[in-house]
Formats: C-alpha cells, structure tokens, sequence
C-alpha cells in the first residue's frame, strides 16, 4: 500500500471511531509507531484538524466533516451484525471489503452512535464449526472474473488430493452444502465443473475474454446440483 492510500484509510478510520490509538494505527497498517507520528503531521498538515487526549489516542475534531448521508441507530447495528455472519459465510477478501466499507458508514455518524456502536461491537460473537473456516482469499477475485467475463488459471486440489491445473471460464458462484463452489467451463475437461473455493490453492487472472461463445445461466446449472435448495 502506497503512502497516500494508507493517509486516505488512516483518515477513514479516524472518522469511524471516537479515539484511535497511535498502536491500533500502526497494527492495522504494518507500519512503526513512529511511521504513525509522521503520517498524523502529514494529515495535520493538510488541514486535517487533528487532536490527541492522553491514554485515550488520535480523533478528529467533531464537525469538520458534515455528513453526506446519514444512518439512524438501527441500520448501523444491522451492518455491524452482517459483519459477524462474513466471517462465517464470506472469505478474507469480502471481510476486509465490507470491514472498509462499514468504516465508512461509521465517519457519518454522530459520536454518541460511534460509542453505542463499539460498545455493542464487544457484545455479539459467532461461534462457528470448523467446516466454516474460510481461510481462502478468492471471492472477490472470482467475482471480478465473472462480471468481467475473463478466463482464469486455477491450481486445483481436488477430493482425492491430486494438484492440476485448470484454465476455465467462471460463470458464477454458489453457496451450498456449507461451502463456496465456483462453477465454470473447463478448458481441460471440456465441460462445466464445479470447483469447490476451499480447495483452490491459487487464482491467476489472464485478462483473456471468454473463448466460449455461449454459456448456460447460472440458474440452470444449480438445476443440477444434487441438493435441495
């Protein structure tokens, strides 16, 4: 990350929280303490009106920014529950999306909601199996792919162990049997397959268009799957 995106998203995250903390700037963003200070001048030196309250940390003084779009207390909750359920239903890619994108729901609102929001934050946990560990990082990858319609080469472990490679052509993504499938036109095998996303070992983007002319819509390949939705 470049210094001017790591300014933008060290401003996003002033805004969205009451205090940050030299620290938690530093954790998020993989930089020194001392990068932090230097980063905080530049900030404040732009115009930024910046303060700092002993054992508490950083904030930006209240009114500076006036809120393009407001949110009432409800539907702040109901992002911040969302956030829970990704982490069982989504992978690291959409989190860490959804997570920069509530950051920047939270810079418009007020600072009592910002304080109700953290402190119900600390308050809701999702225990979740094993079988739900999504340690992949490739759903936002695939969905670029296929809004984009562009091939992709896959490293593919498949249930038996066996590593191949696969050009394909993704059409979609399908959430069933407790896990991520990407469905699409093998190359290899000549035919549509499922991929399961938990056994991709890597996800490469060649820009390539489609070389199929024709594909069947999503919703008539799940026609197929051996489940009852």
């Amino acid at each position: 990350m470049n210094r001017i995106d790591r300014l933008f998203g060290i401003l996003i995250l002033l805004q969205s929280r009451k205090y940050v903390t030299a620290e938690k700037i530093a954790n998020q963003y993989g930089i020194s303490v001392r990068t932090v200070y230097r980063d905080m001048k530049a900030l404040g030196e732009q115009g930024i009106p910046l303060s700092f309250e002993q054992h508490k940390g950083y904030y930006i003084v209240q009114g500076y920014f006036l809120p393009p779009v407001s949110f009432n207390s409800d539907e702040a909750n109901a992002l911040l529950l969302m956030e829970r359920f990704l982490e069982g239903f989504a992978d690291r890619s959409i989190l860490n999306h959804y997570t920069t994108a509530l950051n920047k729901v939270k810079t418009v609102l007020r600072t009592a909601q910002k304080e109700k929001l953290e402190s119900l934050n600390e308050n809701i946990k999702l225990q979740l199996p094993n079988r739900l560990a999504n340690n992949f990082e490739y759903l936002s990858v695939l969905q670029n792919a296929i809004s984009a319609k562009c091939v992709i080469e896959i490293d593919y472990k498949n249930n038996k162990g066996e590593i191949s490679k696969r050009e394909v052509e993704p059409i979609g993504l399908v959430f069933y049997a407790f896990s991520w499938h990407l469905i699409a036109w093998c190359h290899l095998r000549n035919e549509y397959r499922d991929f399961k996303v938990n056994n991709i070992l890597e996800v490469k983007c060649t820009d390539v268009p489609f070389r199929k002319l024709e594909h069947m819509s999503l919703n008539d390949y799940m026609k197929l799957l051996p489940v009852n939705y």
